[in-house]
């Protein structure tokens, strides 16, 4: 398959009577517009946020897949067959796959200085054999940089940077974040190593527990442990964090969360107050490792909130130069703070295969997934 001809690409589709379907699409190469180039693709990280798109509520208990190579399609029940979560998607046959890598083949002649490059790339559409994009929107990586660590340049570690951004921008002298052995959360504690900012790492797990001790992290703290909420607490009264990233998003750790940062807080109030601090306390949530509802009590006054975080909606309030910063340290730390472990290699094919697709689902820390391009 050629940058001349056509392009194979993963559409996922949910269905009218409560199902979706997987497949690999041929499809025609556009013309490249203005400032375009043509990238083949090579590798590409299956994260969490891809998830979503992909599978919708698909109850993999119920897929099978038919065929092989090119012609190969998984079919799944959505859960309970419930389409009205997904009513702007039935029959839609999505694109999907948020960033990779590859080398520039193609351009448009005012990007011919884009040929042959090793880029880094993020905007959707991934998972498929070229991308055309804007040359603007490339990260050029060094020559014979290996394809496993450029793929996986934007997601994880602009969001570790925008949730330091974040926390300056509003005015937060230290953070909080939960999930915190993600490779994520790996780089935040790096980041916050390098620049000197006080981060309370939440885990779930000793062996976490010793994974982040290992990078450094000073405060690391195991949810599981009898006297979680002692020693969150004592964490967020020493640090003074009032803004916490939250990966968990159902059940009550946001919750939690807020009543940590109101007490401590309380601690340093200079009288009573019947509204409690004035200290604005604000919990973002990222994440959805707990689908339930997000549980709230309400017992920590009124100077709290909680919102949703996601990179995109940060980059487009930030602006350009923002982003440019962001990117520019990327491209310094590619190798070093940023640098991805994937466990498992596998192949656009496998994204149709059950068995792949329930390992992905089971979302275990360390355990991720890259998409190489070599090959169905």
């Amino acid at each position: 398959m050629s940058p001349e001809n056509t392009n194979l690409t993963l559409r996922s589709t949910i269905n009218a009577d409560g199902t979706l379907e997987l497949r690999l699409a041929e499809e025609p190469l556009p013309a490249l517009a203005p400032g375009e180039v043509r990238v083949r693709m090579e590798a590409a990280p299956v994260n969490p946020s891809d998830m979503g798109l992909l599978l919708a509520s698909a109850d993999l208990a119920t897929a099978s897949s038919t065929g092989g190579g090119k012609q190969k399609r998984l079919s799944a029940e959505l859960l309970n067959r419930k389409t009205r979560p997904f009513e702007g998607r039935i029959g839609l046959p999505l694109r999907v796959g948020n960033e990779g890598t590859g080398t520039v083949v193609e351009a448009a002649p005012d990007a011919a200085h884009m040929l042959g490059r090793q880029v880094a790339i993020f905007g959707g559409a991934m998972f498929a054999c070229y991308r055309t994009i804007a040359a603007k929107e490339c990260l050029i990586v060094p020559a014979g940089v290996p394809a496993p660590m450029r793929a996986s340049l934007f997601v994880n570690p602009l969001t570790a940077l925008a949730m330091v951004e974040t926390m300056r921008m509003e005015g937060h002298g230290a953070l909080v974040h939960t999930a915190a052995a993600s490779s994520l959360g790996q780089m935040l504690i790096k980041i916050c190593k390098s620049d000197d900012i006080d981060l309370v790492n939440i885990v779930r797990g000793e062996q976490q527990v010793a994974v982040l001790n290992a990078l450094g992290a000073r405060y690391v703290i195991d949810s599981s442990a009898l006297d979680f909420n002692a020693q969150l607490r004592a964490a967020v009264a020493k640090t003074r964090a009032t803004i916490a990233f939250d990966a968990i998003g159902g059940g009550r750790m946001t919750n939690i969360l807020l009543q940590a940062m109101e007490a401590s807080e309380l601690r340093f109030s200079p009288s009573y107050s019947l509204y409690g601090s004035d200290v604005p306390k604000q919990v973002y949530i990222y994440g959805s490792l707990d689908l339930t509802q997000t549980g709230l009590d309400r017992n920590y006054g009124y100077a709290w909130s909680v919102g949703s975080f996601l990179i995109t909606h940060f980059l487009k309030r930030a602006g350009e130069d923002v982003r440019t910063r962001l990117l520019s340290r990327i491209s310094r730390e590619y190798d070093s703070t940023f640098a991805t472990h994937f466990s498992r290699q596998i192949h656009l094919t496998d994204l149709l295969d059950p068995v792949v697709l329930e390992g992905l689902m089971q979302k275990k820390t360390g355990d991720k997934y890259l998409v190489l391009f070599d090959g169905l």
